[in-house]
């Protein structure tokens, strides 16, 4: 029987990673995975969407490009095989890098599924037959898969999941995405821009729902612009098969008649299968995996990250947990800060924030005020030709501190990392705006927005706002 320090159930972004840190650390590893090395992100999330996105971005482009003054000698076209072939490579290169990572740290990888036993042992199912494991400590980061509507499963034919929209075999021509979060609003910038005609419903009564309200009103004016219909307040009750697809009828009564739809409402976590009972873990109600600060579950030598700890599912924030996990299981104590991690959508514009949004500081009791910068005001946005959107940073008056920041435009998920490391280092925002940005660039609406919050954006006219 095989024994380690540490066994970590699930490679994908929190797996990988706490088994590398914990290889750093220079303890035993062994890191079990049923799947594909990289999880959800790597095969069927963040990485084959962004890859698809690019083509999709680019046939865009091209598609405006006379407005630039390039002649294209007539209509551009996409290829959905060869689409689909460059995102299996980019796949699996990024697969192949996560398991030369492995090998060379000296992680050991065992392929099967594995379902613990009791507090200290972990029984993983493969190609190889049965084998047992016997850990000190032991990390579950199982993750999570979408979740459908409960009287409408998916078929992967007419009704489908994230996973299955990024197979991408055809455009649908009529196609309803239920639910505008990240991924649903992301989908229907990509669908559009192939030439589906997509109808968003989402049940609250705005766009990207999570998001500051300024954010959720440009991503709806730029749906508007693609011809994607925005349908807020409305759920979807019943779901009719027909031979061209399918009749959706809401709970107003209104019905739409589509190709396929796609569902985008949330995620089920992936612990049913893990017998956690046996090792006296605790699940929530919503069957996510219990954990206290350290990430520790009610088992002392267990612990957990990622998706199947419910909260922010992003695959960023499950490789910090894992890290942090790791490094709480031997024994240094330390928190994960989740007031200061950005998300970032892949929308057109990108959409990217930090931190509290405009309403929920006003709604903390806090006394606030706000900088904003549109990026219409910069050079390099027009040369670019990219004037949509604006910086908005959230500041406590009486501190100068910076409480949060939101992005709409192109490469928000790139500058709202400037505006973290700020945060993270306390950086007044009188400092942030004092700060030279190089000229033209787009992280000057960073400054300007900064500077905006004490009175003083060079760029902004005084009757602005």
């Amino acid at each position: 029987m095989d024994k380690y320090k540490i066994v970590i159930i699930g490679a994908g972004s929190a797996g990988y990673v706490g088994a590398i840190r914990a290889a750093q650390l220079g303890v035993s590893v062994c890191l079990v995975e049923s799947a594909e090395l990289g999880g959800v992100c790597l095969n069927w999330g963040c990485i084959p969407t962004k890859t698809i996105l690019t083509s999709a971005k680019l046939y865009s482009r091209w598609r405006k490009s006379a407005s630039l003054g390039v002649d294209t000698h007539g209509e551009p076209r996409f290829d959905l095989n060869r689409i689909r072939e460059r995102r299996d490579r980019v796949i699996r290169t990024q697969r192949n890098g996560i398991e030369n990572l492995l090998r060379s740290r000296g992680v050991s990888l065992i392929r099967g599924r594995g379902k613990l036993v009791d507090p200290e042992t972990v029984r993983v199912t493969g190609p190889e037959g049965e084998k047992a494991i016997v850990a000190e400590k032991i990390i579950l980061a199982t993750g999570s898969r979408p979740r459908p509507l409960p009287n409408i499963p998916f078929d992967g034919d007419v009704v489908l999941s994230s996973d299955h929209a990024v197979e991408l075999r055809d455009v649908p021509e009529k196609l309803l995405i239920v639910g505008s979060g990240s991924i649903g609003a992301e989908f229907a910038f990509i669908y559009a821009s192939f030439g589906s005609r997509v109808t968003v419903v989402e049940m609250l009564d705005r766009a990207l729902p999570l998001e500051d309200c300024e954010v959720s009103s440009v991503i709806e004016r730029e749906m508007k612009k693609r011809g994607i219909e925005f349908i807020p307040g409305m759920r979807v009750e019943t779901l009719l098969r027909t031979g061209q697809g399918a009749t959706v009828i809401l709970d107003g009564g209104a019905e739409l008649h589509v190709s396929k739809v796609l569902l985008s409402i949330g995620r089920s976590y992936n612990t049913e299968s893990l017998n956690l009972s046996a090792a006296g873990v605790s699940i929530r109600e919503d069957s996510s995996i219990q954990v206290n600060g350290k990430l520790e579950t009610t088992r002392r030598n267990m612990y957990a990250a990622g998706d199947c700890i419910g909260g922010r599912l992003l695959a960023h924030v499950a490789s910090r947990e894992a890290v942090v996990a790791v490094e709480n299981c031997l024994g240094t104590p330390r928190p994960v800060n989740y007031s200061v991690i950005p998300s970032c959508t892949f929308t057109a514009p990108e959409v990217a924030s930090v931190g509290m949004t405009e309403d929920e500081a006003r709604e903390s009791g806090k006394d606030i005020r706000v900088g904003r910068f549109d990026l219409r005001a910069l050079g390099k946005a027009h040369a670019d030709d990219e004037i949509e959107g604006f910086v908005k940073i959230v500041v406590e008056s009486g501190t100068d501190r910076i409480l949060g920041a939101h992005i709409v435009g192109h490469e928000a998920s790139c500058l709202i990392h400037e505006i973290a490391v700020a945060m993270r280092a306390g950086v007044p925002v009188r400092d942030l705006g004092e700060m030279v940005h190089a000229h033209p660039t787009l992280s000057e609406a960073v400054m300007e927005a900064a500077a905006d919050a004490g009175g003083s954006a060079i760029h902004k006219p005084r009757s602005q706002d």
